[in-house]
């Protein structure tokens, strides 16, 4: 073998996977087509749990550091433009006010890190220069994908260097995080499956130093993330991370008329520059399968979805982190045959399940659009009431958009041939988030008395047992049982009782992703089972 994971796509996606394997020291090569990461638009927020995640990996306060100031509210406007007053504001915390917020809530029913408004171009960048630091990590840019071939022993993929040289490389298992036109999933064939082309929009990143210092102008609205115009083409312009870059979306014939609808929504003279522009279609599929024998697909080569509700980027750091430590436990010969199969199990029913958030999120913003009449803008009577009631429908359908912590954190893997599943189980919401450590859920983020979280506690890597309150439960047995199948495995002790009155139990097993596989008030009747399903044997 050349490597024993080899990635192709160095997006979001493929460069958290290459990091994740290289913390787990796992030898990864890393392909992707272009020179070094492109300064192009796409996801502009990391959502709670992808926050979450990267805290695991100690990026946290790197992506915070180099993404929008903390103190920047995220509201959302329905505009005419950035000069008149608002039709509708929908206010959101900046990441100060959600850290408070977060720090006063002990119920269990926020996340342990706010969202984080972060542009694709600035994220790519950092997440290179952490894989620049990871030994065990490989990148080739400016290398193609062509072909792949598999046996039952690994991978062989045929590349293409930028002087034209043609060569293979033989890996273990291969991933592609290739994107929605993903050549890996046409390789291996694989179909998306949905709802393609449902609208056709030019998407243009434009510099603009001051306009953000300018706001509010006249009576016109705040700082914020999104400004939808209130028009006939969709329209949004979309807040970048330094407040100097800014994107918008209209369905537009042309570049130059992606020019005019900027001036026309900023709405007054002022200086910018149109650094790109590139039309992009509305689509939400899902893919029939996420794995073909030693191949994976993660991230947008397996689901596309509308960017309303933000599941796009954040749906695939859920993939990747999925996969990253079922590769690891595999390679490392403590996974069972259950383990990688698992991952098409437990991610293939999220993405089906953001595909459908989207489209909800997706309606309801169509809903309110459908409201716009002509005489919008009218200083008369029917467009006062035009106006009055395309603002009040969107105050309840916009909201759809903006509101999804029950998507982002109350995912549960529902009939995991790895977890200890029962019957039944909490109604999955998309706009709700209702703690749980019903088994497949991730595990609610609490404050213990010395002000350390739980999460925090957890060890790196491998599975935990969680014994909480004053619990006596003699958890042995069961630690013993997952350690003889050679996976990692540690105790950790909770006396404070907040945590046990949540978690509603006096002892849960937790994967090493923070998904609870099993949970009781006594030890489990046979250890050896347990632990056979948690390890994938």
């Amino acid at each position: 073998m050349d490597t024993q994971v080899l990635i192709i796509g160095a997006g979001p996606a493929g460069l958290t996977l290459a990091l994740d394997l290289g913390r787990r020291g796992v030898k990864t090569t890393i392909i992707e087509q272009k020179d070094h990461p492109a300064f192009l638009p796409k996801m502009e927020r990391a959502n709670a749990r992808t926050m979450e995640l990267y805290r695991r990996m100690g990026l946290a306060d790197k992506i915070r550091k180099a993404g929008l100031r903390s103190d920047v509210p995220m509201d959302v406007f329905v505009v005419l433009d950035l000069v008149q007053p608002p039709l509708l504001r929908l206010s959101y915390p900046s990441v100060d006010e959600a850290r408070a917020d977060i720090r006063a809530t002990i119920d269990g029913s926020v996340p342990l890190e706010p969202y984080q408004l972060i542009s694709q171009y600035t994220l790519e960048p950092l997440l290179k220069a952490e894989l620049d630091k990871q030994a065990s990590v490989t990148q080739k840019w400016s290398t193609q994908f062509l072909s792949v071939e598999q046996d039952e022993a690994g991978v062989t993929a045929t590349i293409r260097a930028k002087d034209g040289a043609v060569s293979t490389i033989r890996a273990a298992y291969m991933v592609g995080c290739d994107g929605g036109a993903s050549p890996v999933r046409h390789a291996i064939g694989v179909r998306l499956r949905g709802e393609p082309n449902s609208l056709a929009l030019r998407q243009a990143l434009y510099r603009c130093d001051d306009l953000y210092e300018k706001l509010p102008m006249g009576n016109g609205p705040g700082h914020g993330r999104h400004y939808h115009v209130a028009d006939n083409k969709s329209t949004f312009l979309i807040m970048q991370d330094s407040t100097k870059h800014w994107t918008l979306h209209s369905e537009a014939e042309s570049d130059d008329e992606m020019k005019s609808q900027f001036e026309k929504t900023v709405g007054v003279p002022v200086k910018y520059e149109m650094l790109s522009c590139n039309p992009w279609r509305q689509n939400l599929m899902v893919a029939d399968k996420y794995q073909k024998g030693r191949v994976f697909l993660a991230g947008d080569a397996v689901h596309l979805v509308i960017p309303t509700g933000g599941l796009g980027m954040n749906s695939g750091m859920g993939d990747v982190v999925d996969l990253a430590w079922k590769l690891e436990a595999v390679l490392k010969g403590w996974g069972g045959p259950n383990l990688l199969p698992s991952y098409e199990f437990e991610r293939r029913q999220i993405g089906d399940r953001n595909v459908g958030a989207s489209r909800y999120a997706t309606i309801g913003r169509r809903k309110w659009r459908s409201m716009w009449r002509p005489n919008i803008s009218d200083n008369t009577r029917e467009g006062k009431q035009n106006r009055e009631m395309l603002a009040a429908v969107a105050d309840v359908e916009q909201r759809k958009t903006n509101e999804m912590i029950g998507a982002e954190l109350g995912y549960r893997y529902v009939d995991s041939p790895i977890i200890c599943d029962i019957p039944g189980g909490p109604e999955h919401l998309f706009r709700v988030y209702e703690p749980t450590t019903w088994p497949g859920a991730r595990l609610p983020h609490v404050w213990l008395n010395d002000g350390t979280a739980v999460q925090d506690r957890l060890p790196a890597f491998g599975y935990t047992i969680l014994k909480l309150g004053k619990t006596s439960v003699d958890t042995g047995p069961l630690e013993k049982a997952i350690a003889n199948r050679g996976a990692p495995v540690a105790t950790l002790e909770i006396g404070d009782d907040i945590a046990r009155d949540i978690y509603g139990y006096d002892v849960l097993l937790l994967r090493p992703d923070m998904h609870v596989v099993w949970r009781g008030n006594a030890a489990p009747e046979d250890a050896g089972e347990v632990a056979a399903i948690a390890t994938g044997h």
